[in-house]
């Protein structure tokens, strides 16, 4: 997977969102690319057993699925969290092969285009954030790109650790 560049095709402040954010995601799977499933489960930071490489993308997957689904359509969360395990979504990606969960990012990141594409930036968001406040698909998208980026630093440096690429 090459990564797509982050200029937009177009300047108006939809593409601009959803290109950050499609790009974030690219850059997300690039730093798997020809990764060995040994490595993709391999937790080089002996104070963080749930950062390998796997773990974190299957988070992203389901960082998406809260934000869009349980907030933003006020769906039932069926995320695979609990109170007693709270980060239960990068616990079980190191049983999953990698590319299942690349695959399944990318299906839903699909799904979620769609989503975007058919509502208003400024469309409301069903279930309150923490504070009681509603926040809209707008906030949302910025999130997801500031969550997803964040995360590719983890993935960057977890990924140098485990196999030494650099670079990606």
């Amino acid at each position: 997977m090459t990564r797509k560049d982050d200029t937009p095709p177009a300047w108006d402040e939809r593409t601009q969102l959803t290109t950050f954010l499609d790009y974030a995601r690219d850059t997300a799977r690039a730093k798997c690319e020809e990764v060995s499933e040994e490595n993709a489960r391999r937790a080089p930071l002996p104070d963080s057993p749930l950062m390998t490489l796997s773990g974190l993308v299957n988070h992203l997957r389901w960082v998406e699925y809260y934000w869009f689904q349980v907030v933003f359509l006020g769906e039932e969360d069926e995320g695979p969290w609990t109170d007693e395990d709270p980060d239960r979504e990068m616990r079980i990606a190191v049983d999953m092969p990698l590319a299942d969960v690349l695959a399944e990012y990318e299906e839903q990141a699909a799904r979620y285009r769609e989503l975007v594409a058919a509502n208003d930036l400024d469309a409301q968001a069903k279930t309150p954030i923490r504070d009681g406040r509603h926040t809209d698909l707008r906030w949302i998208l910025l999130h997801l790109i500031e969550e997803t980026a964040r995360h590719n630093g983890h993935l960057d440096i977890i990924r140098e650790l485990v196999d030494g690429t650099t670079g990606v």
